[in-house]
């Protein structure tokens, strides 16, 4: 590919989860200086939005029981983003103590969900969004809201493309600086990602960016976001090494692992901006400190060699 047509490649923007949701449902407690680590490593890799914490109680989220800590060593930065997972008024004012500058608030699809989860409902965690939105936009803060649960649900079952457009439409009213689905128990395909992205860009206009969050729990993960990009999305979640998981979700696995969707989008003609070589380099360190492999295939495959290709 020539130097031409490198620099006009279209960008797909990753952000970098393993830090919160990638660890979360780990067994072993990284240490704060390790966590620090992992941030500083993916950020020296090449990614530049990084949810670091999350502002939940430490009861029921022990591995993020240091989230002040956390953004305090890493402070704010040139062109790099740290973003904070917050639950409700008391995480958000957590948050902005910390000088965070940009928040995410999950609302779901499901009743059930919404009470195993966070002890909520649907319209209540709606209604949470829309007060600390609000609180977010005066602050300075930049809101962004997840719908989880976005193509089924474990206790629920099928999710209804019309019941995420209800759910989207009520959030956007607050809005959003990005509209996160979440394919939380990874149960979708890449027909649902088309229908669902599409009928969400319609929804959300030109004012509220689309962003896609895929779980790789029955091996779809890559393939729909590889959709989702299709579709028009241009910014994706995914976790180093593909670890991850929700406590609260029975049998989800990690999130879409950074290498192995890098490397597809790049291989697509998409620029991430990542150099891999470093990330696999951060990817194998992570196995060692989480002592086990991880779900990854890149890091041991290997990115196949460059190779001179025809302009089509």
């Amino acid at each position: 590919m020539s130097e031409q047509s490198d620099a006009v490649r279209p960008a797909v923007q990753i952000i970098e989860v393993s830090a919160r949701d990638g660890i979360q449902n780990e067994a072993v407690l990284l240490s704060t200086d390790t966590k620090l680590q992992l941030i500083e490593s993916a950020v020296a890799a090449g990614l530049r939005r990084i949810e670091a914490v999350s502002f939940a109680h430490p009861t029921r989220v022990p591995q993020m029981a240091d989230a002040e800590a956390v953004l305090a060593a890493l402070g704010r930065r040139e062109g790099v983003s740290f973003t904070a997972l917050v639950l409700n008024e008391r995480g958000y004012e957590r948050a902005v103590a910390a000088g965070v500058e940009e928040i995410n608030m999950v609302v779901t699809t499901t009743e059930t969900f919404a009470d195993k989860n966070q002890g909520s409902t649907v319209e209540d965690l709606i209604a949470g969004w829309d007060r600390l939105a609000r609180r977010a936009h005066a602050d300075g803060v930049r809101p962004t809201v997840t719908i989880s649960m976005g193509f089924g649900c474990p206790y629920e079952g099928e999710v209804p493309t019309a019941t995420v457009l209800e759910v989207a439409a009520r959030v956007l009213e607050a809005e959003p600086t990005e509209l996160i689905l979440a394919d939380s128990i990874g149960c979708g395909v890449p027909s649902d990602v088309t229908e669902r992205f599409g009928a969400l860009g319609e929804l959300a206009g030109d004012g509220t960016a689309l962003r896609g969050h895929f779980h790789n729990t029955r091996n779809t993960g890559l393939a729909n976001a590889a959709a989702a990009v299709a579709a028009g999305v241009r910014r994706l979640d995914a976790s180093l090494g593909g670890v991850g998981g929700c406590p609260f979700a029975p049998n989800a696995t990690g999130n879409i692992p950074t290498e192995d969707v890098a490397w597809m989008l790049e291989r697509m003609g998409y620029d991430t901006g990542i150099d891999l070589d470093a990330l696999l380099e951060v990817t194998d360190w992570l196995a060692g400190q989480l002592g086990h492999d991880v779900p990854a295939l890149l890091g041991r495959a290997r990115p196949f060699p460059q190779v001179a290709r025809l302009d089509r």
